[in-house]
């Protein structure tokens, strides 16, 4: 993600709304204001009983905070990804993980050229399936082209291998695969995510990450310290955290804790 991006929002943010409440536009400003907040607020309400923790108590915390949601069937996950990944610059189409490419929403399916429903956490590691919980929890699950989901495959998460056709920046060998640089973090935190959200206590697997690739169907993925690289490399930008606020609001009605802070990885791993 640009570093200018990211040192220049507020102020641009400050002047639309400046500009606005002088043409008359001002409703517009109040969504970037309660934006500049959320995190404080987040703090003092969604996130209270997790501050000041770390390691495995840090980890139970935020277990039991992201717990509390709203569970989808694996038929309705189509139509929240269609507005979870939804193209800020064309609301008819979704932004596909892998490649990145603009695709219209009702392209969906499992033909060539389609766009599916990609596990991050890939459902073998484990052997949740599609059942409703880890199967159909849109905070790993993701739109990506049908050819690069299949080249994916079950791979554990690494860097290096060869370059991936028809996803410029992606990479792949026989037991990893690298996705491009503008969702390395994305992915990092997904799969922490799925780490903290599902710890064998509702009966699915005990999921984890490890530092090794060719975990097969064991309920781990790896690997974890090009992951944590990963989360610091790629901090969260503006499409990821409005997915999350998306996920929060209208879904799921909680949230991937690593996007809100992703210090956190570094506290509990």
């Amino acid at each position: 993600m640009s570093v200018h991006r990211r040192i220049y929002a507020r102020p641009l943010l400050a002047a639309i709304a400046s500009v606005a409440a002088l043409t008359g536009l001002a409703a517009a400003a109040p969504a970037a204001a309660t934006a500049g907040n959320s995190a404080a607020a987040l703090d003092d309400t969604y996130y209270r009983d997790a501050l000041g923790r770390t390691g495995a108590a840090l980890k139970s915390s935020l277990h039991t905070i992201v717990s509390d949601q709203t569970k989808l069937s694996y038929s309705q996950v189509w139509d929240a990804l269609k507005a979870t990944d939804e193209d800020p610059s064309d609301p008819s189409s979704v932004i596909l993980l892998y490649t990145g490419r603009s695709q219209s929403k009702n392209d969906n399916g499992g033909n060539v050229g389609d766009w599916n429903r990609e596990h991050v956490w890939a459902k073998s590691h484990g052997g949740f399936g599609t059942a409703t919980g880890p199967g159909t929890d849109i905070h790993h699950l993701r739109p990506t082209d049908v050819q690069v989901n299949s080249v994916r495959g079950n791979k554990d998460f690494d860097n290096g291998g060869s370059a991936v056709a028809g996803a410029p920046g992606n990479y792949t060998d026989g037991d990893s695969f690298e996705p491009r640089d503008a969702v390395k973090g994305d992915v990092a935190r997904m799969i922490l995510y799925m780490a903290v959200r599902y710890e064998g206590d509702d009966a699915f697997a005990d999921l984890e990450p490890n530092d090794s690739v060719g975990n097969g169907s064991a309920p781990y993925i790896g690997r974890l310290s090009v992951l944590k690289q990963w989360n610091q490399e790629d901090p969260p930008d503006s499409f990821e955290k409005n997915r999350n606020q998306v996920i929060f609001d209208r879904f799921q009605h909680n949230r991937n804790p690593f996007i809100d802070h992703p210090e956190w990885v570094e506290a509990i791993w």
